[in-house]
């Protein structure tokens, strides 16, 4: 059992919601929050999943295999790409999240519970997440952000708590590699999943594959970048990502950064 003060004082302040929906996306975070909601709270966590056109079909797979190891309630909840992020608008995740997060509350409602909780960790409000104004304002509750667990912090308990993500990855849905402006269309969602599935298979585990239409713009790791300095290994990324539906490969020399779509747009923060 941990000793630290944060630990004990998330079961707390779990054991003070009652019965509660997570949004479990099968992440670091929702992972680890789902862990502890379960020590705290028995049956009275119940882990909701986002089934939609930009969510990869492997992350709910894996999502479906956690819960199943954790002994939870799991519903998976058909979301649409709705009319208003259709051209993929600068506010998209704030739209999203209040259509997706709407649904949960509705599932949450109707089943007894008390309130919904995500995986909003406390670095998370030092980084652009529009989102976070749609979970404000539909009342969610973010237990690591109220506890002040950073992602470090997360990723240690998770280690010790014996979760085989604690080393994984950050992920984002696929919303995140179509640029602003552009209409979302189904066949690319897949395009980008498949590229991004086959990188990941040859050991590029952190890696984008943002989608400009016929055109593929690859990001890996800044730490995996010398890899790519090898003419065979060019050549089969090229000739499979091609396979997966794009004309032309390119790779982002800067590598892997967190929301790089960001980078063209003015941003001003409403948390």
């Amino acid at each position: 059992m941990m000793k630290s003060d944060k630990y004990n004082e998330l079961v707390k302040y779990l054991k003070s919601l009652g019965r509660v929906v997570l949004a479990f996306s099968g992440g670091v975070d929702s992972t680890f929050l789902l862990r502890v909601a379960k020590e705290a709270l028995g049956n009275d966590v119940k882990a909701v999943t986002i089934l939609s056109p930009y969510i990869p079909k492997w992350e709910i797979a894996e999502a479906k295999e956690l819960v199943n190891e954790l002994g939870v309630q799991h519903e998976i909840i058909e979301a649409p790409i709705i009319d208003s992020i259709k051209f993929n608008p600068e506010d998209r995740c704030y739209l999203c999240k209040t259509a997706v997060f709407s649904m949960i509350l509705t599932v949450a409602k109707e089943q007894g519970y008390d309130c919904v909780i995500d995986g909003t960790n406390f670095d998370d409000i030092s980084d652009y997440r529009p989102g976070l104004k749609a979970l404000k304002e539909l009342e969610v509750k973010s237990p690591l952000l109220e506890c002040k667990l950073t992602k470090a912090e997360i990723r240690e308990f998770s280690k010790e708590l014996g979760l085989n993500t604690w080393d994984k990855p950050p992920y984002a849905c696929l919303l995140t590699r179509i640029p602003y402006g552009n209409e979302l269309k189904v066949e690319d969602f897949e395009k980008i999943e498949n590229a991004e599935k086959f990188m990941m298979s040859i050991g590029f585990r952190a890696v984008r594959v943002r989608c400009h239409g016929e055109l593929a713009r690859v990001e890996v790791s800044r730490q995996d970048r010398s890899r790519l300095f090898n003419e065979e290994l060019l050549d089969t990324i090229s000739e499979k990502i091609k396979e997966c539906g794009f004309k032309y490969v390119t790779l982002d020399l800067q590598g892997y950064r967190v929301g790089s779509f960001n980078e063209t747009i003015n941003i001003q923060s409403d948390i």
